[in-house]
């Protein structure tokens, strides 16, 4: 579910998010999520739905009874697991923070919240609008509220170094019962920090310091017993996100809203969608046709394998190259396979394919070499 709109534009986002400077008719919006979901169960029927990720955008600018009403058409529209995953993100403002007993009562059970920092200067510079202090209150509340939670952070920001990051990383665990999303620094394009970047007016740690934060990010977390599953995401064992191991694992989703993306399997085709990325422009296009679908392709099996690769080996558990051969006919080339074993980039266990620490760094040089 993405909810595209947010308070302000962080400088680092290249996310499908909207600033509105008047009240976003939340009634009329949700009468589209509604027909959207009713559109796209109509294609896929019969399925159960296992978790459910408000996204964004920021989806906490929702008010309670409009994320109570989605999941009201969801639960119409295909069956809904007994203790389905409910995630919705929030902003870690006071404001916000008041709403999550209100997202308690109307189902969500999980939080994802956008911290980005623990010190006030780089929450300013990344064009946060909270505080350490309200961060920390809202995490707070979270943890009273809701069975699980997790937060983000930001890495690689200009000028920090190992130490202060280690710091930062070691006092988040500390508030993070089990979930921490730790993404480095990218200069995205058509971000501001581009253009600040292009300027010579921002500067960021050059390859070789992101892979020493890189490093202190996996060290620094295992021994905190909160390993990475996933390049970017670290749990206790039991607590993954259980909504985007769908995605990693090369599952089945639906996206609804603005700018969404799906993959469909219907029959023996695997479909890929896109909606009308532009909020007003997605609304007229539902009211119009039911949906707000505008890119539509049957996947080939080449691309299925590559999507499957691309996806499944940025987790810790790797993949089953079985399912590479069952999605296009042919096994991966086992002489790569071995170069990039005797190379210390992936590891074999049993029957399952997986990138080591090593290959983490350079894991797109990795998925390209097995694809060739």
């Amino acid at each position: 579910m993405h909810w595209p709109f947010c308070a302000s534009k962080c400088p680092y986002c290249d996310f499908n998010s909207h600033v509105r400077h008047q009240p976003v008719d939340q009634e009329r919006f949700l009468a589209a999520f509604a027909r959207e979901i009713a559109h796209t169960a109509a294609r896929i029927p019969g399925r159960t739905v296992t978790s459910i990720f408000f996204g964004g955008g920021t989806p906490s600018l929702m008010r309670p009874e409009t994320v109570g009403a989605i999941l009201d058409s969801i639960g119409k529209a295909w069956a809904v697991a007994p203790g389905a995953e409910i995630t919705l993100e929030a902003n870690p403002t006071s404001v916000e923070a008041e709403r999550f007993r209100g997202y308690r009562a109307a189902g969500v059970n999980r939080v994802s919240m956008g911290v980005q920092a623990l010190n006030d200067p780089d929450l300013r510079r990344l064009g946060r609008m909270h505080s350490v202090e309200e961060a920390l209150a809202a995490v707070k509340v979270a943890g009273s509220i809701f069975e699980r939670y997790s937060f983000d952070l930001i890495y690689a920001r200009p000028d920090q170094t190992p130490e202060a990051w280690r710091a930062e990383l070691k006092q988040a665990i500390d508030h993070a019962v089990e979930h921490l999303s730790l993404y480095q620094l990218t200069i995205e394009p058509g971000t501001w920090f581009e253009r600040l970047h292009q300027a010579g007016k921002l500067t960021v740690p050059d390859d070789e310091a992101g892979r020493v934060l890189y490093d202190i990010t996996q060290e620094v977390c295992d021994a905190h017993g909160m390993p990475a599953y996933e390049i970017s995401n670290h749990a206790r064992p039991g607590a993954e996100s259980r909504h985007n191991l769908v995605y990693w694992r090369y599952g089945e989703y639906a996206g609804i809203g603005p700018g969404a993306h799906s993959r469909l399997v219907t029959g023996n085709a695997r479909l890929a969608t896109s909606t009308e990325r532009h909020p007003e422009t997605w609304l007229e296009h539902v009211e119009r046709e039911g949906h707000g679908v505008i890119d539509e392709e049957v996947l080939t099996s080449e691309a299925e394998g590559d999507e499957f690769l691309l996806m499944g080996l940025r987790l810790k558990e790797g993949i089953d190259p079985g399912r590479y051969t069952a999605f296009t006919g042919r096994t991966l080339n086992e002489r790569r396979v071995r170069n990039l074993e005797d190379s210390g980039m992936i590891r074999r266990t049993g029957s399952r394919l997986a990138v080591t620490r090593e290959g983490f760094p350079v894991l797109n040089a990795v998925i390209a070499e097995l694809a060739a």
